[in-house]
Order: structure tokens, then sequence, then C-alpha cells
């Protein structure tokens, strides 16, 4: 019996963004959709309270699921809804191109998203394409206003720390101290140390 004609193995991933919630709600009803549908429920991904905001490295739940995704553990992920998922458009891609990678479904059971059927692998397709293009539009923006702001003179990058604080450097550096320990004593960073003691050695 091929994949396609087998009854699917599922994974659950279940999150809560606080200790004071739980998440059985979730397991109980994606349990459910999954007896529904004929699919076996081989392993389930839990982050309790932990906020949806949290990157992958910092949801070890999320995390564990996406590597034992990639071994081959199970067919599909159910997610009780997408902001269980993720917060932003951007993390849900993400994830989802993770798990085409290794050959894994999504289904988002609020939003009846299933990328089991191809009317979800459509939608997800299409999203993807407004996701990275909004991220074209936003580049583009940003290098627009740079150039502008370059034409109009505008120096761009850090600001120089003043004339005074200039000083101080120059004389910390002139007596012999490090420039990790300059930059750490008057609170300025490494790079404006150096930028100083390089000025300071075109000056002598």
């Amino acid at each position: 019996m091929t994949k396609a004609t087998q009854a699917k193995r599922a994974a659950l991933y279940l999150r809560v963004s606080t200790d004071g919630q739980t998440t059985d709600n979730q397991r109980l009803a994606l349990v459910a959709v999954a007896e529904q549908r004929g699919w076996s429920v081989v392993a389930t991904f839990e982050d309790a309270g932990i906020s949806g905001a949290k990157g992958r490295d910092k949801r070890p739940g999320l995390d564990r699921l996406l590597r034992e995704a990639v071994r081959g553990r199970f067919d599909v992920v159910m997610v009780w809804a997408l902001d269980r998922l993720g917060r932003s458009l951007a993390d849900l891609i993400g994830t989802l191109r993770e798990l085409e990678a290794a050959s894994v479904d999504l289904m988002l059971h609020q939003q009846a998203i299933d990328t089991t059927t191809p009317a979800g692998r459509m939608f997800f397709h299409v999203t993807g394409a407004f996701a990275e293009f909004e991220r074209d539009m936003i580049r583009s923006r940003v290098n627009a206003g740079l150039d502008r702001a370059r034409a109009k003179g505008v120096r761009l990058g850090r600001p120089k720390v003043g004339g005074g604080v200039e000083d101080d450097i120059k004389a910390a550096l002139g007596a012999g101290k490090g420039m990790l320990k300059v930059a750490r004593e008057l609170g300025v960073g490494v790079s404006t140390v150096q930028r100083v003691r390089r000025e300071m050695g075109a000056a002598g």
C-alpha cells in the first residue's frame, strides 16, 4: 500500500501562551478530527506557557516537531489554529516550507486549511507568493528611501560621537588602554574606538 492510499500518520502540535491555560481542549478536538479522517495520531508536541511570538529556538516543542518531520515519523501535522503555530504570515510560510521539504502536510483546524487537499496546497502557494511580493515591496521602499536621503546629502549610518567623547577615547588610547576596555568604559561601540584610532594614526 502506498503512502498516498494508506491511513495518514498524524502529529499534533499544541500550544498555550500562559501556564494557567491547558492544551486539553486542543488535543481533544484534533484527536476527534483525526478519527473522523481515519488518521492515526502517532506523536504529540507541546509548548505550554510560550508565546506564539517566540521563534523556533524558544519553542522546544515546535523545534522537536520539525526535526522529527525530517525523520519521516509522520505524514501530516495537525494544529488547532493559525495563532497556535505562529503570529505572522512569515512564520507560517517558513514553517510550511520546512514541512514541505520533509514531504509533510499541514492542517489548521479553525481556518479549515489542509494541504493534504489540492485546494489547501493552492492556497499556500498563493499565500507564499503574496508574502514574497510584500517582502520585495518593503525592500524596494527602503532602498528608495535610502537613495533619496543620499541624494539630499544625508549622512547614513551611526552618528558620530561628540568631540568631547572622541577626546576621551584618544586620551584613553594614548594611555595604552585596549580598544575593548575603552569602549566599555566610555559606553561606545568598538567600531567607534577603531575609527578614532585610525584617525589618530593618520593624523600622526
